[in-house]
């Protein structure tokens, strides 16, 4: 059985999670498919919005145990190839061209927050709930850390991440971790419906010009910034789609994307 499963369906491609058996916690087997089935999807010209999604209870359930047990005895310079690994898949899913939907149909807890995290949007049923537990077992989140400061801020992040307290879907909502909470029954059909809308209503350059500016302009000083956005607006004037959609929207003609 495959660890991740990867179907497109109406220019969505869908990267499931498939260990259920396991809560479909992260071991390096599986961040590997997950870095594979990415890589993938970010280059199938068939597809233009991905969701992440799980299959069984969990969405996912943080790192391993049976693998935490194995990294008790890596050396220093293992631990840091194997954090490197995590890294790599976290920045990969941030940085993606691709705009990613989490379907969060159960808990996701630690690294599985941390999945939720790194995705542009998130949807969950209210009986999902999140949190970032590593500090109650002597870890500390700190990859995610980077992405969840940058996404909630720095007050909500360290309760969050102090406290490792768990929180509801809809507590998550209220703080800016997930965008949409709805039930089991409807969830599959509202993430299906809103990347249906990005899909048909949303240049799928805009999506990937603006997500890289939103990754990259943090960082920069106030005139660095806006530097680069003085020479992404131009980029983007000389775009394919910027051509069609002003070219359209002149004549008064709905723009096919």
């Amino acid at each position: 059985m495959n660890q991740v499963e990867y179907i497109v369906q109406d220019r969505i491609g869908y990267i499931t999670l498939n260990r259920p058996e396991k809560r479909n916690a992260l071991s390096f087997e599986l961040v590997a498919a997950l870095k594979d089935a990415f890589d993938v999807a970010e280059k199938d010209s068939t597809v233009k919005v991905i969701v992440l999604r799980a299959s069984g209870e969990a969405f996912c359930a943080g790192a391993d145990l049976g693998y935490l047990q194995q990294l008790q005895k890596f050396s220093y310079e293992e631990n840091l190839a194997d954090s490197n690994h995590l890294k790599e898949l976290f920045q990969k899913i941030y940085m993606l061209k691709k705009v990613v939907i989490a379907q969060v149909q159960g808990h996701a807890l630690a690294g599985g927050c941390g999945l939720a995290t790194v995705c542009d949007f998130s949807f969950a049923v209210p009986e999902a709930k999140f949190g970032y537990t590593e500090v109650k077992i002597g870890f500390i989140p700190a990859i995610v850390m980077i992405f969840l400061l940058r996404k909630i801020g720095e007050a909500k992040a360290r309760h969050l991440l102090l406290s490792g307290d768990l929180v509801t879907a809809e507590e998550a909502r209220a703080i800016g971790l997930v965008n949409t909470v709805t039930s089991k029954e409807t969830l599959a059909h509202e993430v299906y419906t809103f990347a249906q809308r990005l899909i048909t209503t949303n240049s799928a350059t805009s999506m990937e010009y603006t997500k890289q500016m939103i990754a990259s302009v943090q960082s920069l000083s106030l005139d660095d910034a806006l530097t680069f956005a003085s020479t992404m607006n131009a980029k983007a004037r000389a775009s394919e789609d910027c051509v069609k959609g002003i070219q359209a929207f002149l004549n008064k003609e709905k723009i096919s994307w």
